[in-house]
């Protein structure tokens, strides 16, 4: 479904309006008898920025809380999960497909066995690009683990670290 722009609902114009008891994610715009739905990735025109910006290498570290995403999982499945969450939390914040893990991070979510997954890892996100010629992709995501004590982990902030490349 296509979203109308700020500007067409300033002018009057638009696709459709949203009934009351409907459903679904996004923030509300408008005022009037109906309001209207934008998709968080396309209001305003950030997607298009976001897509842009892609392209440039960068490294940051992140703190992933795996306690979150692993609630409620069987104790036998445990570590594989915590490894494909961490796969997919670096490719939806670095905005790649080709995410590849450090073997140091798998043997960090592994070290206490299957059931006993760190609750907190610290982990750095490189963003490179792509030396293999027939690779889909131009970029790909390099994800390493950061060594810390397990309380040290918790409340750091998203760090970029500067490259001198």
């Amino acid at each position: 479904m296509c979203f109308p722009s700020v500007e067409a609902l300033q002018r009057g114009e638009g696709e459709r309006k949203k009934k009351k008891g409907e459903g679904g994610q996004g923030e509300r715009r408008g005022s009037g008898e109906g309001w209207w739905v934008f998709s968080r990735d396309q209001s305003d025109g950030e997607g298009a920025r976001m897509a842009k910006g892609l392209k440039d290498p960068v490294t940051r570290e992140y703190t992933i809380n795996l306690a979150k995403r692993l609630h409620g999982t069987t104790f036998k499945k445990r570590a594989p999960r915590a490894v494909k969450e961490v796969k997919a939390f670096a490719a939806k914040t670095m905005g790649t497909k080709d995410v590849r893990l450090d073997v140091k991070l798998n043997k960090f979510l592994w070290h206490r066995g299957i059931r006993s997954v760190p609750r907190r890892i610290r982990v750095q996100i490189s963003r490179k690009r792509n030396d293999d010629d027939d690779a889909e992709e131009d970029m790909y995501s390099h994800v390493t683990v950061v060594e810390l004590d397990a309380k040290d982990v918790k409340g750091l902030d998203t760090k970029v670290i500067e490259d001198d490349d």
